[in-house]
């Protein structure tokens, strides 16, 4: 086999895996809810506002819209569409004309019985700036920016059809995580190293670090009686017929994959630092390669558990604001069950970074100095 066939191994496995998780069903494509209907793109021609209520910023009611279905079944019709107001600014939306909707058509045969506008359309510009992204990576990292997106994609496909579809299913969502954080720790970090002893090494290093960190998040998950119920749209999912399910288990898995990939990204980085001392000085033992690799693993924790925090924290800014407001006590603050939970997210997850660079350390020293000797 040619140099160059060995060095193409991960792409291809990677094209592989990709096509197979493609193809893969979930089992949920033909949901009851959406049968007997048509979706499609349609664009807002009139509005009526006149049956929407507004009490300042709220507005409740609803909203008819004439539209022109741009696709689908119905292509071409002109129909009323119905844009149900909660009273919820994050929920709800108004369309002016000119707008283009994402639109839920229901009907028996060839007749329009209603049509539902779900949301402004979006999709197309999602694709653009997706498109540019990979074109700006390919153009600037070549090989390993066709590598990086390919992950990316990989990861994406773990996630919808093989976690997701799995927790519903009723298995552990533990292992189910623990199995996908493996697949993706293997897959990634070839496409960084191929294979060879360095890609075993972050391999090892990384999977220890997130075995770390899911023994903590289950230990600590039940000292701070955290029920899972406070993940964002937990309750929607037990209303929706899974009410079976253990929310508290899938809680303790979105810590450790949370925190799963800023600890292949440590892996990586102590590795390749190891790698290069040891190809530097060939003669160099093992205890002075783990030295190394732990002294590169204490520089990278100074920005890498901040990183942790803001990653966590970002999305919380307006909750934290309501607290400053409203002249909240910090120790009311400590103790709210949803900011134990990002605590409790942030310090295990950090947990694991910081252990993955000796775990890192040691079997890159180990490991990438028996080679040279």
């Amino acid at each position: 086999m040619t140099e160059k066939v060995v060095k193409n191994i991960p792409l291809i496995i990677g094209f592989i895996l990709t096509l197979i998780l493609i193809v893969l069903p979930t089992g949920y494509e033909n949901a009851i809810i959406y049968q007997g209907t048509d979706r499609c793109q349609a664009v807002v021609l009139e509005t009526d506002d006149s049956q929407i209520i507004s009490t300042g910023l709220i507005k409740s009611g609803e909203q008819t819209c004439k539209i022109r279905l741009l696709g689908g079944k119905f292509k071409g019709h002109e129909v009323e569409g119905y844009n149900l107001l909660n009273g919820s600014l994050e929920s709800d939306k108004l369309f002016a004309v000119g707008d283009k909707a994402l639109v839920v058509i229901s009907y028996v045969e060839d007749e329009v019985l209603s049509v539902n506008m779900i949301d402004h359309y979006r999709v197309d510009k999602e694709a653009i700036l997706a498109g540019a992204f990979c074109i700006f990576l390919i153009l600037f990292a070549g090989k390993k920016g066709l590598m990086a997106i390919l992950s990316f994609v990989i990861s994406i496909l773990m996630i919808w059809k093989v976690l997701i579809p799995y927790a519903l299913n009723g298995y552990n969502p533990i292992f189910v995580g623990l199995f996908v954080v493996v697949i993706l720790a293997i897959v990634v970090i070839m496409f960084v190293f191929g294979l060879d002893r360095r890609c075993l090494s972050a391999v090892l290093g990384s999977l220890l670090g997130v075995a770390t960190t899911c023994i903590l998040g289950i230990l600590f998950t039940n000292a701070f009686k955290i029920h899972g119920a406070v993940m964002d749209n937990s309750e929607s999912l037990l209303y929706s017929g899974y009410e079976s399910l253990n929310l508290t288990k899938i809680f303790m898995s979105s810590i450790f994959i949370g925190a799963s990939g800023a600890v292949m990204d440590i892996a990586v980085d102590i590795t390749s630092a190891v790698s290069e001392v040891v190809q530097k000085k060939p003669s160099i033992d093992w205890k002075e390669a783990t030295c190394s690799g732990i002294n590169v693993g204490r520089a990278a924790m100074g920005t890498m558990t901040t990183t942790l925090l803001l990653a966590y924290s970002g999305g919380y800014l307006a909750l934290l604001m309501v607290f400053m407001a409203q002249g909240t006590p910090i120790s009311n603050i400590l103790n709210y069950k949803y900011v134990s939970a990002e605590i409790l997210d942030t310090i295990v997850g950090s947990f694991g970074l910081v252990t993955v660079a000796p775990f890192t350390a040691l079997v890159s020293g180990i490991l990438l100095t028996k080679v040279k000797k």
